[in-house]
């Protein structure tokens, strides 16, 4: 029970802003500390069901509904987004933009992107009609980005062997891992599926949709999957789940 305790704090360390015990890393503590990172999704989306529902004018509700993961994960997954999109706009080769991730300074696209990213997440979110169905698929919908972020980890190619996402994935059993993500991935999108009808269908195909173009990417354009890269994709997962769970209850209303 020790060496559990130990793997989910460390997960939580890393990956959120949750105050826990602090553990030195080590091989025993990190090798399935990738199976924890979903539980700081399970977090984020106790915090989402939670303020879905307060009785609080439309556009506060809606804002505390965007900043409440970034609450939760003091904005880790932001800053690969961001470095991320920097490098994107680069016209560099693969080096080139292992070169602009590395750098610590933000760039005018990441700006510009974040800006953007913000404002369509907020409207998102003050758009959204509350529901059990909804706030379900919604909460289950960081759970299945956090899986999918560390299948790929686990199971792609890396870029380099440096970074936090080479130390995880070194430290892993990269087999047991990448399987227990898959399978808890393929749960969350069933349960979605389950929960929400069409709308957690719409959101499980986003999700999908959303990790074949990180995999693309990241082969093609960076040479392999990077911590970085990760985030990037968790938040542009989370975010395209959200914008066809909201889609999805528009059709129904005929708007």
């Amino acid at each position: 029970m020790i060496i559990v305790f130990q793997t989910v704090a460390v997960a939580f360390a890393m990956f959120s802003a949750v105050p826990v015990p602090q553990f030195s890393w080590n091989e025993r503590n990190m090798r399935f500390a990738l199976c924890a990172f979903p539980l700081v999704g399970v977090v984020c989306g106790l915090c989402w069901m939670i303020l879905l529902f307060l009785p609080l004018p439309v556009f506060l509700r809606g804002s505390l509904l965007c900043l409440a993961p970034l609450a939760v994960t003091g904005g880790i997954h932001l800053d690969g987004y961001a470095d991320t999109c920097d490098a994107m706009a680069s016209c560099g080769d693969a080096a080139g933009r292992q070169e602009i991730l590395k750098d610590p300074h933000c760039g005018a696209f990441a700006v510009i992107r974040l800006c953007g990213y913000f404002i369509f997440y907020l409207a998102l979110c003050v758009t959204l009609t509350p529901s059990v169905p909804a706030a379900v698929c919604a909460g289950l919908g960081f759970v299945l980005s956090r899986a999918l972020s560390g299948w790929a980890v686990a199971s792609r190619p890396l870029a380099r062997e440096t970074g936090l996402a080479h130390a995880f994935a070194a430290a892993a059993d990269r087999r047991i891992v990448s399987r227990f993500l898959a399978g808890l991935a393929a749960a969350a999108a069933a349960a979605q599926i389950a929960a929400g009808g069409v709308a957690g269908l719409a959101m499980a195909a986003a999700a999908g949709l959303t990790l074949w173009r990180y995999i693309y990417v990241a082969r093609v354009r960076f040479g392999g999957v990077s911590g970085d890269l990760a985030g990037w994709f968790l938040q542009k997962c989370e975010l395209w789940q959200l914008a066809a769970l909201v889609f999805c209850q528009l059709l129904e209303v005929g708007l």
